[in-house]
């Protein structure tokens, strides 16, 4: 990193018009350092997009093709993809994997499916798990709503939601990634007592998904407003911490923890 700034810096300097005054040369030098910046970050993202069209566990099915349910791994993932029985785990809104990663090395007799839009996130994720040659997880380049064209009906034996945007504001509530409408689809491609893991920073989102629950007749197994304070926190959600989740923790923000499962 230090040596691209350098480049960076030698180039505005010499492409700088030299009569600027010093309060114009700043300026000039951060919008010069920002376009180059947002050059090599896309190109960064190019070169992560191709690099996934490469790996084995990244699968990357266009929205048509789950919409007009074409997507040949729905209902068949332990048959064809990992040629086994195990319990199928996923991580919504997966971010860079970490969990996915982690579990699939702690819990080899299960199968770890980590999902996200991002591919440039989930890049690192996909990466590690090929060089430790973890045979039991993937990623998918998919939107979260679209996750019953991804799975069939009790395909799946738990789900993770680890540090989802929160979605504040009113309008964007159909976002919300433990709405109604969201939760009914869970509800669908879960096994029965299959657990739901909610991770979050967001006071918000762990108050909103309760009040909902309770509405419901969930079953919650395990909650509360800062986990990390708690001596008695579940292994399974302490064990593994996300970048963000470790910038979280150094800045004293509480972490809320969710497990339910739905009433058979």
């Amino acid at each position: 990193m230090f040596k691209v700034l350098l480049v960076l810096v030698q180039n505005f300097l010499s492409h700088s018009p030299k009569q600027n005054s010093l309060g114009q040369s700043f300026a000039y030098f951060f919008l010069f350092l920002h376009s180059n910046i947002c050059i090599l970050g896309s190109k960064n993202k190019l070169k992560r997009f191709n690099q996934n069209l490469t790996f084995s566990n990244v699968i990357q099915p266009s929205r048509e093709e789950l919409i007009q349910q074409r997507f040949s791994l729905k209902g068949n993932w332990n048959k064809d993809f990992f040629k086994n029985d195990n319990p199928i785990v996923l991580e919504l809104g997966c971010g860079k994997g970490e969990y996915s990663v982690y579990l699939a090395q702690k819990f080899p007799e299960k199968n770890f499916i980590g999902i996200d839009l991002k591919g440039a996130r989930f890049w690192a994720g996909a990466k590690e798990s090929l060089e430790k040659k973890l045979p039991n997880v993937a990623f998918i380049r998919a939107q979260i709503e679209l996750v019953t064209d991804l799975f069939t009906a009790c395909e799946v034996d738990e789900i993770w939601i680890t540090f989802p945007d929160p979605q504040i504001k009113f309008k964007r509530t159909k976002h919300r990634l433990t709405n109604t409408q969201f939760l009914a689809k869970y509800k669908s491609i879960l096994k029965p007592k299959g657990f739901i893991h909610l991770k979050t920073d967001s006071e918000y989102m762990h108050g909103y998904t309760l009040g909902l629950l309770e509405g419901m007749c969930v079953v919650v197994d395990y909650a509360h407003h800062d986990l990390y304070s708690n001596p008695h926190a579940p292994n399974e959600a302490t064990a593994i911490q996300t970048y963000y989740e470790s910038l979280y923790l150094e800045q004293k923000k509480p972490i809320t923890y969710l497990k339910f499962k739905f009433p058979e």
